[in-house]
């Protein structure tokens, strides 16, 4: 084989690797069905250098909002604990989340359970948010490894389970006007969590704790 022909098979090879690069944003195959709707959504950056897919109602200003109706984010569809994500470990990702969310929005609002519970003459927002999936993918092909003779190696190295993964939690979420019953902001997200060395380590809550904090952030300063 001569050297331009080396050449072009490794362009090649090289596009579709990267083609395979683990997305940053939940694909719409992976919508859940827990938001009535998913119109409108567009990628966006957070404050805290993270992609998510969102849509914000125009003029909608979080301000004009003393009080939001929160208690728990649901595990949606129904949880289906495996070998590498067990239903403590979901469990302990539901309560952990939860309550980062809790004490994200007492930062800036009056936070109850139900909208009986809100102050008479309180501006209410209600907030629906779930955890839709949580999983772990091989790491895409690192700019290093696309030339033909390292990317087969690691093309070896994923299906024998020793390539790194990246473990993945999925939360969807949306905001509603309680005046009105209107929806005025609405978020997919897929989180990132620690790095795992194969496909056979478990999956556990701590994996996801900085990047948790890293959502709540981005909340509380969207909801300033």
């Amino acid at each position: 084989m001569n050297m331009s022909r080396k050449l072009l098979l490794g362009t090649a090879l090289s596009g579709l690797l990267l083609s395979g690069c683990v997305s940053k944003v939940t694909e719409q195959s992976q919508y859940s069905g827990f938001l009535p709707n998913y119109d409108g959504l567009q990628e966006v950056t957070t404050p805290s250098g993270q992609k998510a897919m969102r849509w914000i109602a125009p003029g909608f200003q979080a301000s004009a909002y003393d009080t939001v109706v929160f208690k728990q984010l649901d595990l949606y569809p129904a949880p289906k604990p495996t070998e590498r994500v067990n239903l403590q470990t979901l469990q302990e990702l539901q309560s952990y989340t939860s309550t980062a969310v809790k004490s994200a929005l007492a930062q800036n609002y009056q936070v109850v359970s139900s909208t009986q519970s809100a102050a008479n003459g309180a501006r209410v927002l209600i907030l629906r948010a779930a955890i839709t999936g949580v999983s772990a993918s091989n790491e895409g092909m690192k700019w290093y490894e696309v030339v033909p003779v390292a990317a087969v190696v690691g093309t070896v190295s994923a299906a024998t389970g020793v390539r790194d993964q990246n473990t993945e939690l999925y939360i969807e979420a949306d905001l509603i006007d309680a005046a009105s019953g209107l929806p005025v902001g609405k978020v997919v997200r897929k989180v990132f969590g620690k790095t795992l060395e194969n496909d056979s380590q478990a999956i556990s809550a701590n994996d996801f704790k900085a990047a948790i904090k890293d959502v709540t952030d981005d909340m509380q300063k969207l909801m300033k």
